[in-house]
Parts: C-alpha cells; structure tokens; sequence
C-alpha cells in the first residue's frame, strides 16, 4: 500500500478575503464623541479639549462650537483601547462622552 504524501495546508487569514468584506470592516477606526450637556460651560469644554488633547485654543474652540451647536464632536479617532481612554478620561472631565465605531 503506497504512504500518502504529506499536504501542506495554506490557510487565508479572514481578514485577507475581499469577498468577506471584512478589510474595511477591520481597517474601520473607532471614535470618541463628546456630547453637549446643561452642566458644563463652553469655556471649560474647551479646556479640556486643550488640556487632554493638547488641541491647539482654535480647534479646541471649533470643536467646543461644534458640541454647543450640533450636540456633539468627534474629538478623536483610533483604536478602540485608545478611544476607551479617552471616553473615560472625559468621564473624569465630567463631560458626556462614547465610543463608535465609524
């Protein structure tokens, strides 16, 4: 009886097949919105912005307009560890913020 000859099996990582559409799904960055609130003032807003972003005052002020105006900012993007972080430090701010996924 002849031995079967070895097979060398190549596996595909899911994340590689198109037709899945799992590449951009994966690629897809997470984000962090600040929501507008009752409690806190405009200029303490853009404080924080500037203090945990090191946002220059110009984009911590635009965004800070964006939150009064439109109810909310992105105000970072990344992985999602790095958008927990950022949630929770804004906890700490006392300012209402989430993680999505774009």
């Amino acid at each position: 009886m002849p031995v079967p000859m070895p097979v060398t099996l190549t596996a595909t990582p899911l994340e590689t097949i198109p037709e899945l559409g799992l590449d951009s799904e994966m690629d897809r960055p997470w984000s962090t919105t600040v929501w507008d609130d009752p409690i806190n003032l405009m200029k303490y807003v853009t404080y924080v912005f500037m203090e945990y972003f090191t946002f220059s005052k110009e984009k911590a002020d635009y965004l800070m307009l964006l939150v009064h105006t439109q109810g909310k900012a992105v105000v970072s993007t990344g992985s999602r560890e790095a958008m927990e972080k950022d949630v929770a430090a804004m906890h700490t701010y006392g300012l209402w913020a989430t993680l999505s996924k774009d």
